[in-house]
């Protein structure tokens, strides 16, 4: 069995954690991710959407199977320019918004520029709005004050900074002394790590896959169709995303969550009761739950018209889309579910 690299891990996911990295502007983490695995001696790819594959022979060429997580985050984009210099904006994604109030952020300019600036209400001070306390977070009442001297829709154009910008929040990353991932962008950054983890311990311990293997490290999950462009031969394929915590689901931060069902409905079968199974023989500490309002990148393959078993495992992750929380426990339950499914 996989051993947990504590040193490592927490290593790795500082790197993956502060990469910016929202939904459409992920060159910068798969260019990261790309490097370390080929560092590892795999054979990997970019595809033209940008997301990263890496292809694995394994013992037994009967079939092949699949895994993934996905790079891309949550983030925010400049819809327009106000006549006082701030910046309007518009979601990537669907953060909860009223968690960016009072978040530092980058503004990235296509031309390379990068500027600093607070996402705050459109009703900041409560000196001067009587709604200050009251008014509604959402995004239309969201802007960004830009750390520049500027005054004018004229002097922020002349920055360079125009609609369409990208807009990066601040992960706030922190890993605690009892363990615990304290961080924007565990959905679904944990994963990446997870499997940046198990192909550096296959790689160093010359360990075999059981089957021919595809990895996708995609980029377009978070707006619903990133894995819409994994190999139409693949024949399983196991997803690695979040885990759900709250109400009356199952899931914990301490344990891999396995998906029976999503807002797109069942998943297979057979593939979730063997991964349950699996999880059973190893003595992890897992959970079998719902995730009502939830999609994921094997609902994204299946409408892409692949022909596959599909199944959901991932870390339980609190505060899901706002100021997430998960444990190294649930981490390495999850490293170790996915390793037992795809190495021999």
């Amino acid at each position: 069995m996989i051993e947990f690299d504590d040193k490592y891990f927490r290593e790795i996911a500082k790197e993956v954690f502060t990469c910016d990295s929202p939904t459409g502007f992920t060159q910068n983490v798969i260019k990261l991710v790309k490097e370390k695995v080929d560092s590892f001696g795999y054979n990997t790819r970019i595809m033209n959407n940008g997301a990263l594959e890496v292809s694995i022979e394994g013992e037994d060429k009967s079939k092949t199977v699949a895994t993934s997580a996905h790079c891309d985050t949550l983030g925010l984009m400049v819809r327009s320019i106000k006549a006082d210099g701030h910046l309007a904006l518009t979601k990537l994604g669907g953060p909860i918004t009223p968690t960016l109030d009072g978040e530092y952020c980058r503004i990235f300019t296509r031309d390379g520029k990068v500027y600093k600036g607070t996402i705050l209400s459109t009703s900041a001070a409560t000196h001067v709005y009587p709604d200050a306390n009251t008014k509604s977070r959402d995004i239309d009442n969201l802007e960004v004050r830009i750390d520049e001297l500027v005054h004018s829709k004229e002097d922020v154009k002349k920055l360079g900074i125009d609609n369409g910008d990208i807009v990066c929040y601040d992960p706030k990353f922190e890993i605690t002394e009892n363990g615990f991932l304290k961080t924007r962008f565990i959905d679904d950054k944990a994963s990446v790590v997870v499997l940046l983890m198990l192909l550096k311990y296959a790689s160093e311990h010359k360990l075999k896959f059981a089957y021919n293997t595809k990895i996708y490290f995609v980029v377009y999950e978070e707006v619903g169709h990133g894995a819409s462009m994994v190999d139409k031969n693949i024949s399983e394929f196991v997803t690695l995303d979040m885990g759900c915590v709250g109400m009356d689901l199952a899931g914990n931060e301490e344990a891999v969550s396995i998906c029976a069902k999503d807002s797109g409905g069942p998943y297979d079968y057979e593939l979730t009761t063997r991964l349950i199974n699996k999880a059973k023989e190893l003595g992890l500490k897992y959970t079998v739950d719902i995730f009502p309002f939830y999609g994921s990148d094997i609902g994204a393959a299946s409408r892409a018209g692949v022909d596959f078993k599909g199944a959901l495992i991932g870390t339980g992750v609190s505060a899901s889309h706002g100021m997430e929380r998960t444990h190294i426990r649930g981490i390495e339950n999850t490293l170790k579910l996915i390793y037992a499914y795809l190495i021999k």
